[in-house]
């Protein structure tokens, strides 16, 4: 069957066409890679003050279309148009971030040579890998990529970005405003189209894969990019948990969890998914949480579902919690009325459930009380996922903080480290490896050259086929002497 030439981007909320963009094919994305590999040198030639000045300019270009491209991630997602502004103002800032501190995290690092090479000068130098295929999502398609995208080309690589099919308008968006920067560096191009473009990067001759999706599909991405040792870096879902304890500021702690579990109509990978509260204050959080989310109004606070196979997984989801004995504070079993889904909070769900064990991805809430934050935390650490998490208390939340097995923790707050730069962002276990954001992201991209240069004739040499028994007895006595 030949794949069709051309994708067609809808509104999640309307059904309303928005625009036509190429499906690209796999010849035309290798010819892309081809020709940014062939850049890629370049762009790393003119050295990061160049590509500062050339990101700098691409950031303020954003920054002053920020209405625009708001406009268009909003039509193709269905979030609220406030929403779609406040993504793409964090991602600029990513952006620029990536392009003022490039050359600190990656220039020259000299190291201490030892005593046995003390006769040696040794550094560290950082060098771009070449060509960086990223694979973007639907739910933020300019704040998540970016962080893959900016951060690969301020290291020094190129890159080629596979924006998700269904939000190929803002990815084609992002490389035009590029080009319009830098319009012969020929270093960001954008390839939309559909899983099997997808399929295509991931098997090109690419330096590297950045994905961002779901657990299932990363798995299929470094099966294949197994076959030819490519390096990928995977951020995949999670079941993000939230921990309160009884001395937390409990209106505080409501509103914002209830923020992180349904904005963006819960379509995010860090977004709270359960709940753990201390059984001292368990029903008055509840009453709480409860009472906001009655008041949140499907299609103004939060959009449509962007994706119209997720309706049925959240359905199934929903009704596999009632099944098991679990209860409506909010919502029904009927809250997925498409292309919405209404709020809906759960008590009393068995930790087995599809709602509390796995990624639900929706505007979605299971509450439990808990007798101890030693249980919150164990039953947090339980997932089989471990992207992020969120804690509330006065007194413990560093602590508890410390005892969780995920990437990234908010202490009386909700996703406030996606909006940090200097952070790094990336989960373990099932939500995978690799960190975008702040230094490490930057070192994501590049790898480590060590360079060790003889300054001095050591006379104890060693590394020859000459060396005496005194130099072996001498080496002996040494690493006794440094080893007491």
């Amino acid at each position: 069957m030949n794949q069709p030439t051309e994708l067609i981007s809808h509104s999640p909320a309307t059904g309303v066409e928005i625009g036509r963009y190429p499906n690209t094919s796999e010849a035309t994305v290798h010819e892309l890679v081809a020709r940014a590999g062939a850049a890629s040198h370049q762009w790393r030639a003119i050295g990061y003050k160049g590509r500062k000045t050339i990101l700098k300019a691409w950031a303020h270009y954003l920054a002053e279309h920020i209405d625009e491209l708001a406009g268009l991630v909003s039509l193709e997602t269905g979030k609220p148009i406030s929403d779609a502004a406040l993504e793409v103002a964090v991602g600029i800032d990513h952006l620029a971030w990536a392009a003022r501190h490039a050359h600190r995290y990656l220039r020259k690092s000299h190291r201490a040579p030892g005593l046995f090479m003390a006769n040696m000068s040794t550094h560290v130098e950082y060098h771009p890998l070449g060509v960086i295929g990223v694979i973007g999502p639907w739910n933020y398609p300019v704040f998540t990529p970016m962080g893959s995208i900016a951060y690969a080309l301020a290291a020094g690589n190129a890159v080629v970005f596979k924006p998700s099919e269904y939000t190929p308008g803002v990815g084609h968006w992002l490389g035009e405003s590029f080009n319009i920067v830098a319009p012969q560096a020929n270093i960001f191009f954008v390839a939309t189209g559909g899983p099997e473009t997808g399929a295509a990067l991931t098997k090109s001759a690419v330096n590297k894969i950045a994905f961002t999706g779901s657990s299932a599909t990363g798995k299929k991405i470094a099966a294949t990019c197994a076959e030819n040792l490519t390096p990928v870096l995977m951020e995949c879902g999670g079941t993000d948990p939230a921990i309160i304890d009884r001395d937390c500021d409990l209106a505080r702690a409501a509103e914002a969890v209830l923020w992180g579990a349904m904005a963006n109509a819960g379509q995010t990978c860090v977004g709270i998914e359960r709940v753990y509260v201390h059984e001292e204050i368990a029903t008055r959080f509840t009453e709480i949480i409860a009472d906001l989310a009655k008041e949140l109004i499907v299609g103004h606070d939060y959009g449509a579902a962007t994706m119209p196979k997720q309706l049925s997984v959240i359905d199934a989801h929903i009704k596999d919690a009632v099944r098991l004995g679990g209860k409506f504070v909010v919502g029904s079993a009927e809250s997925v009325q498409p292309p919405f889904v209404l709020p809906t909070i759960m008590v009393d769900v068995p930790e087995e459930s599809l709602a509390v064990a796995e990624e639900t991805f929706g505007p979605t809430l299971t509450i439990r009380a808990v007798s101890s934050m030693g249980e919150a935390i164990n039953l947090a650490n339980a997932s089989k996922y471990g992207l992020g998490a969120s804690v509330w208390s006065k007194r413990n939340g560093k602590a508890i903080a410390s005892h969780l097995h995920c990437g990234m923790v908010s202490v009386n707050s909700v996703l406030s480290f996606t909006a940090t730069p200097t952070l790094p962002y990336g989960g373990v276990k099932q939500s995978g490896y690799g960190r975008i954001h702040g230094q490490e992201g930057l070192r994501e991209f590049a790898y480590a050259k060590s360079i060790v240069a003889t300054r001095f004739n050591n006379p104890l040499n060693f590394a020859t086929f000459k060396r005496t028994a005194g130099v072996d007895q001498f080496i002996k006595r040494l690493i006794r002497i440094l080893n007491r």
